[in-house]
């Protein structure tokens, strides 16, 4: 195989559904409750706790990782996504640092390597920078203990199966795949990982957000009541795109705008909104059963994806809940989370305040800021995941977050080809679905067949696009 050129690869066609078990963390001090007209505080023995404690997890959130063993890493994705894990991750602990990094394109590794010079002084040098698209690899062998993976979301399922063989702890970012040929494959790398004792981590931030945990151990003590349905939104404005420059092979245009094609990114649904889901996902503990959505390409200036999707998802015990997002300029903006319990309900929202009130819209709860404040001065939730991943790591605590994060990713898949098809999809017929986004003639240097890249029109047979 030519070292820029990936070939259609053989994927595993199924995978048992697997989770990670955790112990519940110990209770803070980080909420203020009211009484309301629909009574109770949060952990009220009034309350009838959808979960026992000590039967879900919950991580430990401390400012900075505990002190351990040496921990060399290697990036994986040096862009803008993977620059930013680099910095958090050494942020979050003592005795970490960085000795190889890898990407695509030589500028994006020599950029970041003159970042972590100036601001670390970490000298990565050559031999440690790897180029092309089988840089991973390169990485991953060059006697790293851990590697974080920020490449664009197509190549995660690789990289991540291959850093597993080779026993490396993993820091996924999200999504963390596009297709459920990728889907099946992180499954099965899930369970070697497990097998393995190995700490893997991902990129939904909001599982280490203290205001999600909190709010998520609220709902656990029952303060809400059973859920019966929900709502998640991502609406907010255009992402950036890249023109395309004089040189550039077909491959790498759509690799350097990659947040605008779909068989890179998996459309915005899957890559940005799947966090939304993904609280839902979290706090029900239910997979979908049924997506039926319906979405548009508008105003993009770039790329073959949609702008604004909505979607009805059933759920496997039968409520629904509303999936809708859009990056279109001149709209009104909301990136938050609702659901909707028999005794009341929750609103979330990463920026401001996070509450829950009792059916007549009295508020029983809302998450202290002030006291986070006090309490904590990491408030960060991108330098925390590095803090709990660092902690199990160095504390011999195998974590593995892979396979549920694989469950807010498929939906995502789901509400995305029931929007692209005009169709039902069923969470059955898409985790067992071929459809597979790599292109057939994938090579960062020879021409491509771009008229594969089609925007979806639903109700029509969508050609090349899903191969």
């Amino acid at each position: 195989m030519k070292k820029n050129s990936i070939n259609r690869r053989t994927f595993l066609k199924s995978s048992a559904l697997v989770g990670a078990a955790g112990m519940v963390g110990t209770g803070s001090a980080l909420t203020s409750c009211n009484g309301g007209a629909g009574g109770g505080t949060g952990g009220s023995s009034a309350n009838k706790p959808l979960k026992e404690p000590g039967s879900y997890y919950v991580p430990e959130l401390p400012d900075m990782a505990s002190d351990g063993k040496e921990l060399k890493a290697g990036i994986i994705g040096c862009g803008g996504q993977g620059s930013g894990d680099t910095m958090k991750f050494l942020a979050a602990a003592k005795g970490v640092t960085i000795v190889a990094l890898g990407d695509t394109f030589k500028d994006k590794v020599d950029r970041l390597a003159a970042t972590l010079k100036e601001k670390n002084n970490i000298d990565i040098p050559e031999d440690k920078r790897f180029v092309g698209l089988d840089a991973y690899k390169q990485v991953i062998d060059s006697g790293v203990d851990v590697v974080l993976i920020a490449t664009p979301p197509y190549f995660r399922p690789i990289h991540f199966q291959y850093a597993t063989e080779k026993g490396k702890h993993s820091f996924l970012e999200k999504p963390i795949c596009v297709d459920p040929v990728g889907y099946r494959m992180i499954m099965a790398t899930a369970k070697q990982a497990q097998a393995k004792n190995l700490c893997v981590i991902t990129g939904t931030q909001r599982h280490h957000q203290r205001s999600y945990v909190e709010s998520y151990k609220q709902i656990m003590n029952g303060m809400i009541g059973e859920i019966t349905g929900g709502a998640v939104y991502w609406n907010q404005s255009m992402l950036w795109t890249r023109e395309r420059q004089a040189g550039w092979s077909d491959c790498e245009f759509m690799i350097r705008d990659w947040v605008n094609w779909k068989w890179l990114s998996g459309d915005h649904i899957v890559e940005q909104h799947v966090h939304n889901i993904d609280v839902f996902t979290w706090f029900t503990g239910l997979r979908p059963a049924t997506a039926v959505g319906f979405g548009s390409q508008q105003r993009r200036l770039s790329g073959d994806q949609y702008d604004n999707f909505s979607v009805d998802f059933v759920m496997e015990n039968g409520i629904h809940v509303h999936s809708m997002c859009r990056q279109i300029d001149g709209c009104v903006n909301n990136v938050s989370e609702f659901i909707q319990g028999t005794k009341g309900s929750w609103s979330g929202n990463a920026n401001s305040d996070m509450e829950i009130k009792d059916l007549a819209g009295n508020v029983l709860w809302k998450y202290d800021k002030e006291a986070e404040k006090t309490n904590f001065k990491q408030r960060d939730p991108y330098v925390l995941e590095q803090v709990n991943w660092i902690n199990h790591i160095r504390s011999g605590k195998p974590i593995e977050q892979a396979s549920e994060t694989a469950v807010s990713n498929m939906m995502a898949i789901m509400g995305r080809e029931s929007a692209y098809t005009g169709s039902e999809i069923t969470w059955d017929a898409m985790t067992a679905s071929q459809l597979n986004y790599t292109p057939k003639d994938l090579s960062l240097t020879d021409k491509m067949d771009m008229s594969g890249f089609m925007v979806a029109i639903p109700g029509k047979p969508q050609g090349k696009q899903t191969r």
